[in-house]
This record gives structure tokens, C-alpha cells and sequence, in this order.
């Protein structure tokens, strides 16, 4: 039964508190990946640097990728399915791209995009356990 004054978060709406905290969970990771597919969708990221071009773009995707491993771990609190997860997202993203004009899919993208989950996921559960 819900305890409205015990946990008020979702009363309001006639959630249970248990969905409430899911929800408080998984939506930064849905809108993040979301926010990862509509970058995607850009035709053409390129700014004109030449090679510091290529070096950004890739960092953006190590961050990008990296943010959605920690929010992925922070809801899944589970390292190899957070990487998991992740990894397959970012084939997806791949996969995307190549049908998105102007862009391509790419397996070294793919391997910079899990090396960013990889490092966002280890990064923010370490920082976890350090404040436990």
C-alpha cells in the first residue's frame, strides 16, 4: 500500500513510491540516449579544423557515451550489464549514422563510444563507492 506520508514523492500522480524511483532513475538515462540519437541525426558535425575536427568529434563521443555509461550504472548499480548496455547502445548509434546522410557508421566509432562507457561507467562507481 502507499505510504503518502512516509514517501511523498508520486502521491500526487497515484504513483507508488517503487515507480516513482524508477522513474527518478531511468529517465536521464532514456532522455540521454535520446539526446545521443538526435546528434546522430545531424547530417554533418564538421567544423572545418582539419585534424583537430576528427580529435573533437571523437571526444565527444568518449563523453557523450561516458555520461550515458554512468547514468546507466547509476540505475542498473551493476558494472558488466551497465557496459553491456552501453556498448550495445552505441552499435545502435553506429548503425543509425550509416543511414543518416552525410554520416557513417563506423566500428572504430563504435569501440571509441564503448571505451567512453566503459570509463563513464567505472568512473562514477568508484566515485560511488568512495562516498559510501
Amino acid at each position: 500500500m502507499l505510504d503518502c506520508k512516509v514517501r511523498p514523492q508520486g502521491c500526487a500522480l497515484g504513483w507508488t513510491p517503487v515507480a516513482a524511483a524508477r522513474l527518478t532513475l531511468w529517465l536521464p538515462v532514456v532522455l540521454w540516449a535520446a539526446l545521443i540519437f538526435t546528434f546522430s541525426s545531424i547530417p554533418s558535425l564538421g567544423t572545418g579544423l582539419g585534424t583537430w575536427d576528427l580529435v573533437l568529434r571523437k571526444l565527444a563521443h568518449a563523453v557523450e557515451f561516458g555520461i550515458l555509461g554512468a547514468l546507466l550504472y547509476r540505475a542498473l548499480r551493476r558494472e558488466p550489464l551497465a557496459i553491456l548496455l552501453g556498448s550495445a547502445y552505441a552499435v545502435t548509434d553506429e548503425v543509425h549514422q550509416a543511414f543518416v546522410s552525410g554520416r557513417q557508421g563506423s566500428p572504430f566509432d563504435w569501440l571509441i563510444d564503448t571505451i567512453g562507457v566503459v570509463a563513464g561507467v567505472l568512473l562514477y562507481s568508484r566515485w560511488v563507492a568512495s562516498r559510501a
